[in-house]
């Protein structure tokens, strides 16, 4: 199966119960993500689609389409720009910041369904990013594995996801409810001190093929990983 990561910077129309859940067609399954922190991504395994609203409440979407341009992790990703009115000289706006196409608003979960799997994806576009690094650890993630200085690091799936998210974010300080959020997690809900196994466990792994113990607990907000 390929997969295909959806940001959504405002809330589907109608608000109803299982608008984010999950879909499989074919060869792809998509995952929804409800994106509000725009400082932070949730974790990418996927091709990155990403739905910006025309006025959002902390700026414009010209200008989050701008910024998601600038970033590498997002310089790639398909950027569906939503107007409010189907205004010619917005629709121009949008392509020139950057934005890959247009709808018009309100968007609803079928819509961008269709929208997506109608597009004509290729391998390439279904692949996502294949390996990060940081230091001599590296996650492959086509591979699905985990290695310090080349050595396997026996990881279970949130652990590995985990310390991909952790060497994509270095030296930032992420709550629990964040990381929960990060990688998908809130539905079903998931109790904040599951957290704290998938950090111990993955501390166990580190420590363990010797690559130290580069999580540090920041008390009363979360964990950060540390780069020295």
């Amino acid at each position: 199966m390929r997969r295909i990561d959806i940001l959504l910077a405002s809330e589907l129309s109608g608000g109803a119960a299982g608008a984010l859940a999950p879909f499989r067609h074919d060869q792809f399954d998509v995952v929804l993500h409800r994106w509000t922190d725009f400082a932070e991504l949730p974790l990418i395994e996927g091709a990155l689609w990403i739905f910006i609203d025309w006025v959002l409440p902390q700026m414009s979407g010209l200008e989050l389409c701008r910024r998601l341009r600038a970033d590498a992790l997002t310089a790639h990703a398909h950027v569906t720009m939503v107007l409010e009115e189907d205004n010619q000289e917005d629709r121009k706006r949008a392509l020139r910041m950057g934005a890959d196409d247009y709808m018009v608003g309100p968007l609803a979960r079928n819509a961008l369904l269709d929208r997506v799997l109608g597009a004509n994806l290729g391998e390439q576009d279904g692949a996502g990013i294949r390996v990060v690094t940081q230091g001599e650890l590296m996650v492959d993630v086509a591979a699905f594995q985990a290695r310090f200085q080349g050595k396997p690091i026996a990881l279970m799936p949130n652990e590995l996801r985990l310390l991909r998210y952790f060497i994509e974010h270095p030296g930032r300080v992420f709550s629990r409810t964040q990381l929960i959020s990060a990688l998908g997690k809130q539905e079903p809900p998931v109790d904040e001190r599951t957290v704290d196994v998938w950090i111990g466990r993955l501390r166990r792994a580190l420590k363990g093929v010797g690559a130290g113990n580069p999580l540090r607990t920041v008390r009363s907000l979360g964990y950060v990983f540390d780069t020295v």
